[in-house]
């Protein structure tokens, strides 16, 4: 949870922020609470509880929970779209990795 003297329009700006109750992410994506618990229930996105215990999402998840609401509207189970996500997101992992190893070793090798 973010910190209680961090000043809450600076945290509005921040992708990670738990801005969005479960109802206003469900207005925002078009769909309904259900949707996401059941995205959260198979582990794509974990939105952070209030005090209360209430779920709260931050922008980086929505577009998560977008994307799948995006494969299942195509007919993609959601336990699929949420696998589907998960493999894309590990690719663009991998890829930047790549990427950064191949600078480093170019670099490495105009050094030499």
């Amino acid at each position: 949870m973010p910190a209680e003297n961090a000043p809450v329009a600076g945290n509005l700006e921040d992708d990670d922020y738990p801005a969005y109750t479960m109802g206003r992410a469900a207005d925002v994506l078009g769909t309904t609470p259900a949707f996401l618990r059941a995205v959260g229930e198979a582990g794509l996105i974990t939105p952070l509880r209030s005090e209360g215990g209430h779920r709260r999402y931050s922008r980086r998840q929505l577009r998560i929970a977008a994307r799948a609401r995006e494969l299942v509207d195509q007919g993609t189970p959601i336990e699929a779209a949420c696998r589907i996500i998960s493999l894309e997101n590990q690719l663009d992992d991998a890829l930047h990795l790549n990427r950064e190893m191949r600078r480093k070793l170019d670099e490495h090798g105009t050094d030499t």
